[in-house]
Order: C-alpha cells, then sequence, then structure tokens
C-alpha cells in the first residue's frame, strides 16, 4: 500500500450529533470506571480510541474521506466491554479487527452487517480466554477512589465476577450491583448510570426504546421461566438484570442501528431473541456472558429477518 496514494480530507473528522449523544451518555460510565478502579482505565480507553481511529483512518483517508464519529462509540462500546486488568495490547488489537473486519472489510459506515464492537470483543475473546475472563479487579470505594491511584493492586484481583459469583450460589447486594461497587467490566458495574445513559439517549430520539425494552422483557422472560422450572444455577430477573453485561449491551449495544433490525416487528424479534438467547447462553453454556454472542448471532439474520417481515401479510404486522 503506498502511503503517495493518501490525502488527508478538509475536515479530518466527520460529527454526527447521534453518534456524539451515543458518547455523551457513556462518558459517566467511563468516568465511574476510573474512579472503580484507577486510571488505567483511563489508558485502555486512551489506546483503544488511538488504535481504533487511526485503523478507520487507513481506510478513509486512502480515499479522501474522513474519520466519521461512529468509531468514537465503537471504540467507547469495546473499551467499556473490557476487564479492567486487560494488558493494553490486547485492547489495541481488540479494537483494529473490529474496525477493520467488522466495519471496513463491509465497506465502512453503514454498510457493516456485525456489531463492530462486539466483533472486536469476540476475537480477543477467544483468542486471550484467561485475560478477558478471569483476572477481575476489586474496585476502590470511598473518598477519591481509583482517581489518585494506577490501578487495583495485585492482591485485590477476586477472579470472579458479580455473575459468577451469583451462579454459583455466593449472595451479593441488590445494592451493590445497582450503584456499581463490584467487579467486573470498566462499563458494566453501575445499573444506574448505564439507566440514566439509557434515559438520555431514548428521549433524544438517538436509540429505538423497542430494541432496549424488547431485549430486557426476552431477558426476564427466561429468567422467570428458569427460575420457575427450578433450574440450577438460574437467577431471578433482578440478578440478571443488574449483574453481567445484560443491562448495558441492552442500552448500547442492542440499539446501534445500523446493525439491529429496521422494520417494527423485527425490532421486537431482534431485540426479544438477543435477551432470550442472552439468558439461555448465560445459563447452559461454557461462557459466562452470552450477551456478546447473541448480538452477532442475530446480526447475522437481520437481513433475512427484516425481508420477511416486509413481505408479510399487513395482518402479521399488525400483530407484533
Amino acid at each position: 500500500m503506498s502511503f503517495s496514494k493518501y490525502r488527508l480530507p478538509e475536515k479530518l473528522i466527520s460529527i454526527q450529533k447521534p453518534m456524539m449523544r451515543v458518547c455523551y451518555s457513556l462518558l459517566p460510565i467511563a468516568l465511574f470506571s476510573i474512579y472503580l478502579f484507577g486510571w488505567r482505565s483511563a489508558a485502555l480507553i486512551a489506546v483503544t480510541f488511538i488504535f481504533g481511529i487511526a485503523a478507520e483512518a487507513a481506510f478513509t483517508f486512502r480515499e479522501g474521506k474522513p474519520v466519521t464519529s461512529a468509531v468514537f462509540v465503537t471504540c467507547l462500546i469495546f473499551s467499556l466491554s473490557l476487564p479492567p486488568s486487560l494488558p493494553l495490547w490486547m485492547a489495541a488489537i481488540g479494537i483494529v479487527v473490529g474496525v477493520v473486519i467488522g466495519k471496513m472489510a463491509f465497506g465502512g459506515m453503514g454498510l457493516n452487517i456485525f456489531n463492530p464492537a462486539m466483533v472486536g470483543r469476540c476475537f480477543i475473546y477467544i483468542t486471550f480466554p484467561i485475560e478477558m475472563t478471569s483476572n477481575w479487579a476489586k474496585p476502590f470505594w470511598g473518598g477519591t477512589g481509583g482517581f489518585s491511584l494506577w490501578s487495583a493492586p495485585i492482591d485485590t484481583i477476586t477472579g470472579a465476577t458479580p455473575l459468577s459469583q451469583l451462579k454459583s450460589g455466593r449472595d451479593i447486594s441488590l445494592t451493590d450491583l445497582f450503584i456499581g461497587n463490584t467487579a467486573g467490566s470498566l462499563g458494566e458495574t453501575s445499573a444506574f448510570l448505564i439507566i440514566l445513559g439509557a434515559i438520555y439517549i431514548i428521549s433524544s430520539k438517538t436509540a429505538s426504546w423497542k430494541l432496549a425494552i424488547s431485549c430486557l422483557l426476552g431477558a426476564i422472560t427466561a429468567s422467570f421461566f428458569l427460575k420457575t422450572a427450578g433450574v440450577e444455577g438460574a437467577l431471578s430477573t433482578l440478578q440478571t438484570l443488574l449483574s453481567g453485561s445484560l443491562l448495558f449491551g441492552a442500552a448500547f449495544v442492542v440499539t446501534e442501528p445500523i446493525t439491529g433490525a429496521k422494520t417494527m416487528p423485527g425490532q421486537w424479534v431482534y431485540g426479544a431473541s438477543i435477551g432470550v438467547l442472552s439468558v439461555i447462553l448465560r445459563q447452559f453454556s461454557n461462557f459466562p456472558e452470552g450477551l456478546m454472542f447473541s448480538v452477532l448471532l442475530m446480526n447475522s439474520i437481520v437481513p433475512i429477518m427484516d425481508r420477511a417481515f416486509r413481505k408479510a401479510p399487513s395482518t402479521v404486522k399488525a400483530s407484533l
């Protein structure tokens, strides 16, 4: 690839207001991750942004086009889905794979089938499973928290997220799960901040409430059924919603407009299917989390599903 073919566009970054609103909704969550886990969280986010933007620029600048602010959203969601102790170079690999393979390989902005952040996370999840699933830092709490520290010391590594602890039979305070005083990925700990961010992007019409609500309804239905059926290790509805990445994913991943369903009935089926699959994979697979795989699976059938609903009789559409 010849660098002589590159020509910088007049505007290096194309700002899309909806994408920036998603970024604004994620900023409090990012700041809270620093409070919980120290400034290493900020380093993870910064490395992700540097390599994610550079990966997209390598393609867009070649055509004289700017980087889109959509990559900011991809970088934020990806970085906030990572464990705080993940080596920085692994984060760099993951976001490059997500942007290049998950987005630019399909033609760039608006043409990708799969959610780029989830593509990148899935790659490093499978490639580096120990780093992605085993090393969890106990959060700082009280006073300035992690704002005065780099990262949690080695002896505070717990080895278990609230989700895995709950599945093993341990009890965790629902209050801690709600406010975020728990181990976990950078952005999944505080249900309170996630809900506030979701309210902002939905009320500003940046995200579809149908996608978020249908995902949660699907998860609630599946968890209620498993718990009622007496399945061993099944979590209660509140535990299902407040632990792990389900709430974060429903708010910021499932509602991603490019890779999600476009038809109204399709949105309900798409969201509900992700919720149900996430709970089922959590319960019966070897993976502690199911949302990432559920999103990518449903991404793959969105075109077929939307096409089917567009051709469906109006009575079927109305019933949904």
